[in-house]
């Protein structure tokens, strides 16, 4: 059983190194530790082969370190789900919920969760949720700011970096599943009208920046 900590870097990890190699600074960064805590954990990450790692280049996940991060993840967009679904937390809440609670339940308790709520492919932000065998599904996406004008498109999942921002795209019923058509877009990042359940709406250009949709051809 590996630790919450080395759990913890290892998930971060991942969610960096989208865009290649993760230096020692951004993943200090992320976690809120110094970069001297974030050397002594990398190369114990390296002696437990979950990482490859030079002090010049930065770290990357072996393919161990990876199937141990899907794990992870594919267990906290579980709960996220189920705490959104099954207890009604609003989506503001249920990320750290699920941080508490993610390092704790076992592959069984995890099952029982994906039963009760039907296989689900995706968490309650929209973000695909890792199967069993560390695959995750395909779909297409494109942030709202970059739609034409006219084009019509299915919110596909939410930046959930902000709780504030959550609380406001749920309360103004812009969550994943949902059918918009954009009306028009106001030049120099001005805001953006759409048209949702059938009323239009205004939105800011930051609060588009945070929606990924998929275009309905």
């Amino acid at each position: 059983m590996l630790s919450q900590s080395v759990q913890d870097y290892i998930k971060t990890i991942y969610k960096l190194q989208e865009d290649g190699l993760v230096s020692t600074t951004d993943i200090a960064k992320e976690l809120n530790v110094s970069g001297a805590s974030v050397t002594g954990m990398i190369k114990r990450l390296a002696e437990m082969k979950l990482v490859h790692y030079s002090s010049y280049k930065g770290v990357k996940l072996t393919d161990a370190g990876e199937k141990i991060a899907l794990e992870i993840i594919r267990h906290h967009r579980l709960l996220e789900l189920y705490l959104k679904e099954e207890l009604g937390f609003s989506l503001d809440k249920v990320h750290d919920e699920a941080c508490k609670l993610e390092h704790f339940i076992s592959e069984e308790f995890a099952e029982k969760i994906t039963d009760i709520l039907g296989d689900p492919k995706f968490d309650p932000h929209g973000h695909p949720i890792p199967t069993k065998d560390g695959k995750l599904p395909n779909y297409k996406e494109c942030i709202l700011t970059e739609v034409k004008e006219s084009s019509q498109a299915m919110i596909r999942r939410l930046g959930d970096s902000d709780p504030k921002l959550l609380e406001y795209l749920e309360k103004s019923g812009l969550i994943p599943g949902v059918n918009l058509t954009i009306k028009e877009i106001a030049p120099f990042n001005g805001p953006i009208t759409i048209e949702i359940n059938g009323k239009d709406k205004i939105i800011g250009h930051e609060v588009a920046s945070n929606i990924f949709v998929e275009i309905k051809e």
